[in-house]
C-alpha cells in the first residue's frame, strides 16, 4: 500500500463516521485534551494549529484562550463537522489539508497539536517533522500516541528521533493513548 493509498483508506473511514464521530469517540478525546492542556500555558495572543482536528473537539476547551485557532484534517466530511463547530468560535479557521505537507510558513505556530493522528499516517516520522517545521522555536507541541499502536517507550522513541524534546508524557488507566508536551529541540550549531 502506498502512502496517498493508506491516506485515501484513512479519509474514507473519517468520511463514514464523520456524523457519528462525537457520539462514539468524544469521551475519549476530552480526556485526551484536558490531559494535554494540564501540561501547558496558553497564552491570550497565541496561533495555534489542531493537525488532524477532525470534529473540532478542541475548539470547545481552548477557544477563548488562544488569538488564531487553525484546524487542518483530509477528510472533507469530518471537516464539515468541525466547520459547523467552529461557527461558534470567531477565532476558529477550517483547511482541508494533508497533515505531512501543510500550506503554512516555517516557524508559524506557536502551539501545535495532533491528538489522536500518529496512528493513521503512514510515516508518523513524516508528520511530526511537519508538525516541527511550523512550530515556532518555543513552541509547545501536543502529541497523543495510541496505547495499542505506540508503547510508552516506543513513543518516546519517535518524538526524540524527531527532535522533540520531552517534558511530559502522561498515560493512566483510564487514557487510551500516550499524551506528550513537546518542544523542538535545540538544534546542535
Amino acid at each position: 500500500m502506498t502512502e496517498w493509498d493508506k491516506k485515501r483508506e484513512v479519509m474514507q473511514h473519517y468520511d463514514h463516521s464523520a456524523t457519528v464521530y462525537d457520539a462514539q469517540y468524544s469521551e475519549e478525546q476530552k480526556a485526551k485534551i484536558n490531559a494535554a492542556l494540564s501540561g501547558m500555558n496558553l497564552e491570550g495572543d497565541s496561533l495555534v494549529l489542531d493537525t488532524g482536528c477532525g470534529t473540532g473537539l478542541l475548539f470547545d476547551h481552548i477557544r477563548n484562550r488562544v488569538k488564531l485557532l487553525v484546524g487542518i484534517d483530509i477528510s472533507p466530511r469530518i471537516l464539515k463537522e468541525a466547520e459547523r463547530r467552529a461557527k461558534r468560535f470567531p477565532t476558529a479557521l477550517i483547511l482541508r489539508a494533508d497533515a505531512d505537507h501543510t500550506p503554512f510558513p516555517n516557524e508559524t505556530f506557536d502551539t501545535v497539536f495532533a491528538i489522536t493522528l500518529l496512528q493513521n499516517m503512514p510515516n508518523p516520522q513524516t508528520t511530526l517533522h511537519e508538525m516541527k517545521r511550523v512550530s515556532k522555536n518555543h513552541a509547545i507541541i501536543a502529541v497523543t500516541g495510541l496505547k495499542k499502536e505506540f508503547t510508552k517507550e516506543g513513543f518516546k522513541k519517535l518524538l526524540d528521533a524527531a527532535g522533540l524534546k520531552t517534558s511530559i508524557i502522561k498515560a493512566n488507566d483510564q487514557l487510551k493513548g500516550h499524551v506528550a508536551i513537546c518542544r523542538k529541540r535545540r538544534e546542535k550549531t
